[in-house]
């Protein structure tokens, strides 16, 4: 597909493997000196994308991150992984913790359109944040089609075959170019990048922006009051008998 150009997002997230440790301020999670990694979820949407430049359906992948310098690793993991170029928006770690979805999606929208995507593929969600919003979000920006969830990605008759995962089961759907889709977790298994590959990417482009360059006030909507561990469960107790349990529920007062 000549001049078929696709946009990637990639956000840098806590690595998935990392116990997750509350701030001893309650502001948020300790993220100093703990490994980080891309959004697992956007993982898969980098090497879709990747897959279909190789089945010759696309000509170029952008990849995209907002966030601190460290976010220029994760760009490189998706150079490694086959993206032939990344923009970093770069913003100061004390506005990236209070950085919003309805902000990266209007960034994305600006950079869409500024590169003449015509594919827009993101996670369908991050792991630090379970938002599940900013796919659908810059879908709306763009006021372009969106599939969400997608498990299966086919190219039909210059439209593109989405196979959806919902509450029922499978959903299949058919969405006309330029798209939305956010990556579901069976949608495939990424690759690990080469060392021949990791070398290359660090020759690859990757550009500065700020958030300003494209228009965006990242100024929060809402104020994190409160970051809490869950409570820890309290211990069960093995009971011998329908009797001795319903004697244990009574003490308990729940009968």
């Amino acid at each position: 597909m000549s001049g078929f150009r696709i946009l990637v997002g990639c956000k840098r997230v806590i690595d998935y493997a990392v116990k997750v440790r509350v701030k001893p301020d309650k502001t948020g999670v300790v993220t100093e000196g703990v490994k980080h990694s891309m959004n697992p979820f956007d993982e898969i949407a980098v090497e879709e994308a990747v897959r279909m430049k190789e089945k010759k359906l696309a000509s170029e992948i952008i990849a995209v991150s907002c966030g601190p310098q460290q976010c220029q690793e994760t760009l490189r993991t998706a150079l490694a992984m086959g993206v032939d170029r990344a923009i970093h928006v770069i913003t100061e770690p004390k506005e990236y913790e209070s950085m919003q979805p309805i902000h990266v999606s209007k960034i994305l929208s600006k950079i869409a359109t500024e590169e003449k995507a015509d594919l827009v593929i993101v996670g369908k969600q991050a792991i630090d944040d379970d938002c599940n919003q900013t796919g659908q979000m810059t879908a709306s920006l763009l006021d372009w089609p969106q599939a969400t969830f997608a498990s299966k990605i086919e190219k039909s008759n210059g439209d593109l075959s989405v196979m959806r995962e919902i509450d029922g089961g499978l959903e299949t759907i058919k969405v006309k170019v330029p798209a939305v889709l956010t990556s579901d977790l069976r949608l495939n298994e990424p690759r690990y990048a080469t060392l021949p590959n990791i070398m290359k990417a660090k020759k690859k482009p990757l550009v500065t922006k700020k958030p300003s360059d494209y228009g965006v006030d990242i100024t929060p909507r809402q104020e994190i009051v409160s970051v809490e561990d869950p409570p820890v469960r309290q211990a069960g107790q093995k009971v011998e008998s329908v009797e001795e349990l319903v004697t244990k529920l009574k003490e308990a007062g729940l009968v």
